[in-house]
């Protein structure tokens, strides 16, 4: 077969496969199609596929037709991750700004303190620091991916729950947008190249001046003109952020936290998101089991995992609750809140992805990650389920509109 067969062939697996899981087997109580998507893409990765079957692994996963996919994947990602930051509403932060600050920081600093205890156990052992990593790179690295909330899976599952236009969804959502503005501040920060600091504060200006420039241009142009604009702006800052040694993905975030909400129709904003989760996303979902790596053992590897998602679950319920006790909340919302801001698929994966392509970390702890944002997403719907049920029956708060 030539090239264009075998891509083919990649692509009718990367389709089909998740979606007969998820469909068949009805996972979406405990899964959600992403979070099968993910699965099946470590499934399909040379962790499982390419140990059990190399050569049908190798007959399909060609390094051209991965090249290919890579490309897919990237542009799948940064248009995801720049819908992330136009739908962060930091207006309405601001407004609760004492609430959404102290819950933010304690459900973003717990988490955080605890997985960087769970990284100095991992730097005690080989196999899991990158070659470019400082230590401290990458124990703040694993501790801000145990802190990472994935706000747009967060907004699907709350959907599910029927409790996003509810006054606590709409909270948590706060507290989610105030995290994920740290979360790539730090990550900034694990980047900064002192040998490229020239080329970071170049970028850093320019995208300041041009921002000024950008905001000006989209409150002129017309909505309909708006949507092309955007994704010349989201290459142009990729392609800075990437010049600069900051990643590719900084920029896309930088792209989209710039742009108002308020610019866009929320219903077709809403429908980009779907489309490009349905129908780019699934890509970079094989593109990341593609990377995953049991070169450490399979046992040392889910070990690893295992102890990174008790740092994550334990960290984010435990700062919830400090939250919750200085700000004296009703009884029970504060193991919903915590279990929701749980849900780390996606920004989390894209995190980890950033990191390995920087090597702060290796393909093992990559895979740790990974299982670990899958594991702490699936918890989240059988966990939330039964308290919402028992706080609707408590207090009735389900009935009030925002």
């Amino acid at each position: 077969m030539n090239t264009t067969e075998i891509f083919l062939i990649a692509m009718l697996i990367i389709f089909s496969i998740p979606w007969l899981v998820w469909r068949l087997c009805n996972t979406d109580y405990y899964a959600p199609l992403v979070v099968v998507q993910i699965v099946m893409g470590i499934v399909l990765g040379p962790g499982v596929l390419g140990h059990w079957f190399p050569a049908y692994y190798d007959f399909v996963f060609t390094p051209t037709v991965v090249h290919s996919l890579n490309g897919i994947a990237w542009w799948a990602v940064m248009l995801f991750v720049m819908i992330a930051g136009v739908e962060l509403d930091l207006n309405k932060a601001w407004q609760h700004r004492r609430e959404s600050g102290i819950t933010a920081g304690f459900a973003l600093g717990a988490p955080l303190l605890l997985g960087c205890a769970a990284a100095a156990v991992l730097l005690g052992f080989d196999g899991w620091v990158g070659q470019q990593a400082q230590p401290w790179q990458f124990v703040v690295g694993i501790g801000m991916a145990c802190a990472v909330t994935a706000l747009p899976i967060l907004i699907l599952l709350m959907e599910k729950l029927d409790i996003l236009r509810h006054p606590l969804g709409q909270r948590i959502l706060r507290y989610a947008s105030l995290d994920d503005i740290a979360i790539w501040g730090v990550l900034a920060l694990i980047l900064m190249d002192w040998s490229r600091i020239g080329k970071q504060l170049a970028f850093l200006v320019g995208f300041v001046v041009l921002g000024w420039a950008f905001r000006r241009l989209m409150a002129w142009l017309d909505e309909k003109d708006r949507w092309y604009v955007a994704p010349i702006w989201l290459a142009l800052c990729g392609l800075g952020s990437d010049w600069a040694g900051l990643h590719f993905m900084v920029g896309a975030f930088l792209a989209g936290a710039i742009m108002d909400v308020h610019w866009f129709n929320q219903d077709k904003l809403d429908q980009l998101r779907h489309h490009v989760l349905l129908i780019m996303m699934p890509v970079f979902f094989l593109s990341t089991g593609l990377r995953t790596n049991w070169a450490v053992g399979g046992t040392e590897v889910f070990a690893a995992a295992a102890l990174l998602l008790v740092a994550s679950v334990a960290g984010k319920l435990v700062g919830v609750r400090l939250a919750a006790r200085v700000l004296r909340w009703p009884a029970g919302e504060a193991s919903i809140i915590g279990w929701l801001l749980q849900t780390k698929a996606l920004i989390m994966i894209i995190f980890a992805n950033i990191l390995l392509d920087k090597q702060v970390i290796t393909n093992e702890t990559f895979t740790a990650l990974l299982l670990m944002a899958v594991a702490s997403t699936m918890l989240t719907v059988p966990m939330v389920e039964p308290l919402m049920r028992r706080a609707r029956a408590l207090a009735g708060w389900a009935n009030q509109r925002t």
